[in-house]
């Protein structure tokens, strides 16, 4: 944890001179650096390591309770939510009215978290808790194309195709403001769930007879997951495959229990979003490569390794 922590804070200095204009101190002046670096660099890669911090907890946090390693937090259908409720705002010309699409899309992630908790809150039970999370998902991305073809103009669908993406371009502190606490608190659930977390690899049942409330833990994943992961897509989009891909990365470090897992994940999740960004906005394209590709790009060949080596494992 002490590396992440020093690479994290070696990595936004230098994310903060990054960009289509390079910042070199004491070399060249550049006009109107210091409100470049304060105002539009310094928000971006503070909102960068939140929201990767909140993709890398919820992942982690999810595989520890799903007991599954290829686990998503796209996979609770709070993600989906969240990015109807932005499009639901664009779709209705809310654009730009401001914090109404971040405001949309923590509405649409609180619905998508009622809704899981009511249709597998009962019981407690995980395989009916995945399930519904994947049905939310399904319903969400189906109201969201439907959104899309009734977009009213051109424009619209354009905005709501480039927000869908995920990017960090042009945010500010404001939406520094509205992913932060946010996030922390989502962060703070789910550590708070650590210890059940391990007694869940041990089986439900067995956890049960050491004291462990299904239902309880069950409420504790959908609020922590729900805030780190609804915040994030609030004001960025849907930004993929981070939750997925920390774990893994981490937890060769770590004694593999999730308690142990979560905030490693977190700091190798801000610190993977953030260099991601850095290279999206230093990419020489004509227009800046979205952050949400960036990501797929990279986590869609790693997973296909994950499931090469499990397929490995399982023959």
């Amino acid at each position: 944890m002490p590396i992440l922590l020093a690479a994290i804070a070696i990595a936004l200095p230098l994310s903060l001179l990054a960009g289509r204009v390079w910042i070199f101190p004491g070399v060249e002046p550049v006009p109107n650096a210091a409100i470049i670096l304060a105002e539009l660099r310094l928000p971006r890669g503070i909102l960068a390591l939140v929201i990767g911090a909140g993709l890398g907890g919820a992942g982690a946090a999810m595989q520890g309770y799903l007991r599954n390693p290829l686990a998503d937090p796209g996979l609770f259908g709070i993600a989906p939510g969240a990015a109807f409720g932005a499009v639901l705002a664009l779709l209705l010309g809310l654009g730009m009215v401001p914090l109404a699409l971040p405001g949309f899309a923590l509405v649409g992630a609180a619905g998508a978290m009622a809704m899981l908790a009511l249709i597998a809150g009962r019981t407690g039970g995980i395989a009916l808790f995945a399930l519904a999370g994947l049905m939310i998902a399904s319903l969400a991305g189906t109201l969201t194309s439907l959104a899309i073809s009734l977009s009213p103009n051109p424009f619209a669908t354009s905005e709501i195709v480039r927000w869908l993406m995920g990017a960090l371009t042009d945010r500010s502190w404001s939406d520094v403001w509205i992913a932060a606490p946010l996030t922390l608190i989502g962060l703070a659930v789910l550590y708070f769930a650590g210890p059940s977390l391990d007694a869940m690899m041990l089986g439900e049942q067995t956890a049960s007879s050491l004291g462990v409330d299904a239902r309880r833990l069950q409420w504790l994943i959908v609020i922590g997951v729900g805030f780190a992961i609804g915040a994030g897509v609030a004001v960025a989009g849907i930004i993929g495959f981070v939750g997925l891909m920390v774990p893994h990365i981490v937890r060769p470090l770590t004694d593999r229990r999730p308690s142990s897992l979560i905030v490693p994940s977190a700091l190798a999740g801000a610190m993977l979003v953030l260099v991601a960004d850095t290279v999206c906005r230093i990419v020489p394209l004509v227009s800046e490569l979205r952050l949400g590709i960036a990501l797929s790009l990279l986590g869609a060949p790693f997973f296909l390794v994950l499931l090469l080596r499990l397929r490995r494992e399982l023959a």
